[in-house]
C-alpha cells in the first residue's frame, strides 16, 4: 500500500512538473511574438518645416515691465515685418511674455494680414501719402535704377514688397511702429491707372 502512494505521489510531481514547464515555454513564445510583432519606433516624429518663401524681418521690439504685488513681471512686443519681394507684404505686432514667442505671433499676424501692393515696373504707380497718427510718409516714383531712397523701417517694408526705386520722405513722428503702419497705409492706397481710369469712367489714354 505504501509503495502505491509513492509511486501515485511521484507522478502527480512529475505531471505539475511538465505543466510548469509547458506554462514556461508558452509565456517565453508569447514574449517572443510580441516583441516580433512590436512596431519600431519613428526616430523623427516632428513634421518637416516647409519653406513658404517668404522673408521675415523684425524692425522693433520691447520690454514692458509691469510691477504688481508680487514683484516686476517683464512682457515683450515684437513688431514683424513679413514679404515675398514680389509685390505681397504684410505688418504684425503682437505681445507675450518670451521673445520668442511675441516673434512668433508677430509673424503669424503679418502673414494673416498681408496685402498685394499695386506696381508699374519696378516702383510705384504714382505719388501717395501714407499716414498714421502724427507720421506722415511721402512715397513717390522714381526711374530704374535709382534705387531706394529710405531710412529706418520705411525701407524694410518696401524693399520686402518688391519695389526697387523709390522716393520716400517722413514727417512728424519717427516712432518704429507708426512709420510702419503709415507706410503700410501708403502702399495698400495704391491704385494702378487701369484702375483709376475704370472709377472715374475714362480711357487709360485720357489720363495720361
Amino acid at each position: 500500500m505504501a509503495e502505491e502512494l509513492e509511486t501515485v505521489a511521484q507522478n502527480v510531481e512529475t505531471v505539475e512538473t511538465e505543466n510548469a514547464q509547458a506554462q514556461s515555454e508558452t509565456k517565453t513564445e508569447k514574449r517572443a511574438d510580441r516583441n516580433g510583432s512590436r512596431r519600431p519606433r519613428r526616430e523623427n516624429r516632428r513634421p518637416e518645416k516647409v519653406s513658404d518663401g517668404l522673408e521675415k524681418r523684425m524692425v522693433n521690439l520691447n520690454a514692458i515691465s509691469k510691477v504688481t504685488k508680487g514683484g516686476k513681471t517683464m512682457r515683450y512686443d515684437a513688431l514683424m515685418v513679413v514679404g515675398d519681394k514680389n509685390g505681397k507684404v504684410g505688418i504684425g505686432l503682437a505681445k507675450a511674455l518670451d521673445v520668442t514667442m511675441a516673434i512668433e505671433k508677430a509673424t503669424l499676424v503679418a502673414k494673416k494680414h498681408m496685402i498685394s501692393v499695386k506696381m508699374d515696373g519696378t516702383t510705384i504707380p504714382h505719388d501717395i501719402i501714407g499716414r498714421f497718427g502724427t507720421t506722415k510718409v511721402i512715397m513717390m516714383p522714381s526711374p530704374e535704377g535709382k534705387g531706394i531712397i529710405a531710412g529706418g523701417v520705411v525701407r524694410d517694408v518696401v524693399e520686402l514688397a518688391g519695389i526697387k526705386d523709390i522716393t520716400t520722405k517722413l514727417y512728424g513722428s519717427n516712432n518704429p511702429v507708426n512709420c510702419v503702419k503709415a507706410t503700410f497705409e501708403g502702399l495698400k492706397a495704391l491704385r494702378t491707372a487701369e484702375e483709376i481710369a475704370s472709377l472715374r469712367g475714362k480711357k487709360v489714354e485720357e489720363l495720361r
